[in-house]
Formats: C-alpha cells, sequence, structure tokens
C-alpha cells in the first residue's frame, strides 16, 4: 500500500489520524509517517485497515460477495473462507485455497488480494 491509498482509504473512514491512529493500535506519529511516505505502511497495518473499511456501516453499501462466486472456485470446502463463512473476508484469511494466493507468503498474499474483486469490490 502506498501513502497515497492510506490517505485516500482514512478519508474514506472519515476518521481524522488521531481516530486512525487509536483504531489501528499505532501512534499519531506513525500515521503521519505513513501519509507523508517517511515510513513504509506494515502489511499487519494495512490488513487491519481494510477490515475496517469493509465493515464500515455504510448506507447503500456494496453488497458483500463470497470470493467462491466470484472466482466460480472448485476448492471451497477444503477452503478457511467456506468453513468459517468468510468469502467476503478471504483476503484476511491466510489459508486460502484460491490458485492466486495458495502457498503465498502473508506479503504475496495481500499483494495479490489487492487487485482482486474480492476485496476491490467492498472498498
Amino acid at each position: 500500500m502506498n501513502r497515497e491509498t492510506f490517505s485516500k482509504l482514512r478519508a474514506k473512514l472519515g476518521k481524522t489520524q488521531k481516530a486512525l491512529a487509536t483504531l489501528l493500535g499505532v501512534s499519531l506519529k506513525a500515521v503521519q509517517s505513513y501519509e507523508q511516505g517517511w515510513r513504509p505502511i506494515p502489511i499487519h497495518v494495512e490488513r487491519q485497515l481494510y477490515f475496517l473499511l469493509v465493515n464500515q456501516r455504510r448506507s447503500g453499501r456494496v453488497k458483500r460477495q463470497d470470493c467462491w462466486t466470484l472466482k466460480k472456485c472448485g476448492q471451497k470446502k477444503e477452503c478457511p473462507a467456506w468453513e468459517f463463512q468468510a468469502g467476503h473476508l478471504c483476503w484476511f484469511l491466510s489459508g486460502t485455497r484460491c490458485q492466486c494466493a495458495e502457498d503465498k507468503t502473508w506479503k504475496d498474499k495481500i499483494a495479490t488480494c489487492r487487485e482482486c474483486d474480492a476485496l476491490t469490490s467492498l472498498l
């Protein structure tokens, strides 16, 4: 995640830098540093930011679609997203079975998920 995306998503949440820092469990200085590009945004912070956005109460919200429907998955019964009925959170879970994320490190998985409709359709 780059600094522009981070700032855009904070604005989408409608949070001040201080309020977002509290939600993410980081310091105000960290949020300021992410937005200025002085510090890279850690993967766990990015993951938590997506989680907050996807679960934010909004009117006119996009209907959540399960990843196995979007991807026409044939492996869903072996996947944690199916097991926990979290098809809209597949990007959040480790060990998902889709071909684009299977056997990848978390850093590689989230890089793929940033481009996937299962996440982008929710943001």
